[in-house]
């Protein structure tokens, strides 16, 4: 399946020009089985960033634009009385989908936010007291806005807890820009683009990211930066058993991502700022990235090994 990943990451990058980083992290999150938060300014390209995941993997995308008066049934659907059958009728809403992008998810009130945890945990959800799956591949991509705050409400800690990793895609270099205008002149780039997976394949590329090989050392360097971090002076809550599994997961979907079926240290270490930074809460005062690279820096391999 290597060329299959190979081909999946230049079909993104066709269309979203630059930040290969960025486009791997949220690969990541999709072959973990989980999710992707983007925090950034308007306009640098999350939108198009799930678009052209969803056309590369022929997957049926939806995209909900949170407001303060969305329902939940506005994302879960709901029942509506047909009158010609003398019966209710399954609308079913967005949350029904392959690629669901939640676009600026913290203006949505928190009744509404709750809509997405039980999806998001256990890829299925409860209307009218009936559970209904969703089938896999399930991926939500949410975004927010970190500059504005005025008419946003702030995610709980149980739904930051169920993206796997939190990124910016920050601005363009000047070349990549100048990319940009040179596609942009005709069609854009996203119309062009051709599904080069099937969702049977990103279901089989699931299957074997599972299977990526993660020695007892390095299950005890990821214990240990965890319990670092429920133990250090500078935060108030620590990472969760939940974030434990995801590291993990995470490391085996980025090794697999660079060709390997084991993963090593540079692994982990590499992705902690991206799922940790989301899950911690520091103390008053306290920069999240200045404390995870502190456990970083206090938690070596070498003391595992030893």
């Amino acid at each position: 399946m290597r060329h299959k990943i190979d081909d999946l990451i230049d079909n993104l990058s066709y269309s979203f020009v630059g930040k290969p980083d960025a486009v791997r992290l949220v690969l990541v999150a999709l072959l973990s089985g989980g999710h992707a938060l983007l925090e950034d300014v308007p306009g640098v390209g999350k939108t198009l960033l799930a678009k052209s995941l969803a056309r590369s993997i022929n997957g049926r995308f939806q995209r909900i634009q949170c407001t303060p008066d969305l329902l939940p049934t506005d994302i879960t659907g709901t029942n509506i009385w047909n009158p010609n059958q003398r019966e209710f009728e399954f609308l079913p809403g967005p949350i029904f989908s392959n690629i669901l992008l939640a676009d600026e998810i913290n203006r949505a009130t928190p009744r509404t936010q709750s809509a997405l945890l039980e999806v998001m945990e256990e890829k299925q959800v409860t209307i009218d007291g009936e559970t209904r799956s969703i089938l896999p591949p399930f991926f939500v991509i949410a975004t927010q806005n970190p500059i504005e705050h005025q008419g946003t409400f702030a995610l709980p800690e149980a739904q930051m807890d169920r993206f796997t990793v939190s990124l910016s895609l920050g601005y363009p270099t000047e070349r990549e820009e100048l990319m940009m205008l040179q596609k942009h002149q005709g069609q854009t780039n996203l119309e062009e683009l051709k599904p080069c997976l099937s969702l049977e394949d990103v279901r089989e590329l699931q299957r074997l990211v599972n299977q990526v090989k993660v020695t007892a050392i390095l299950q005890q360097y990821i214990l240990n930066l965890v319990r670092a971090s429920r133990h250090h002076d500078e935060i108030r809550l620590g990472i969760s058993p939940r974030g434990t599994i995801v590291l993990q997961k995470a490391a085996q979907a980025y090794a697999f991502l660079e060709h390997r079926d084991y993963v090593i240290p540079d692994d982990v270490k590499y992705l902690v700022p991206y799922v940790f930074a989301h899950r911690l809460l520091p103390m008053s005062g306290r920069q999240t990235k200045t404390i995870v690279r502190k456990l970083l820096e206090s938690t070596p391999v070498e003391k595992v090994a030893a």
